[in-house]
């Protein structure tokens, strides 16, 4: 995600619950991901859990991205 478009999250997050929740989650995904990418190791249930929270990852943020552009 560009810069620019994190600005004005932070602006809107405020404003704005439906990006609030979908930036909240974003960050919160993000956070789960990486923790379980710095394991060294991965069984193979959390190698699909982490293939999951990728795509749940991937979808929220082209949905963070269609609330964003109603205020480009």
């Amino acid at each position: 995600m560009e810069a620019k478009d994190v600005d004005l999250i932070k602006t809107l997050v405020d404003q704005d619950a439906e990006i609030k929740g979908l930036w909240d989650q974003h960050t919160d995904l993000n956070k789960v991901i990486d923790k379980m990418e710095k394991k060294g190791f991965l069984n193979e249930t959390e190698t699909l859990e982490l293939k999951e929270l990728k795509k749940k990852k991937l979808a929220g943020k082209t949905k963070l991205q269609l609330s964003l552009d109603k205020y480009k």
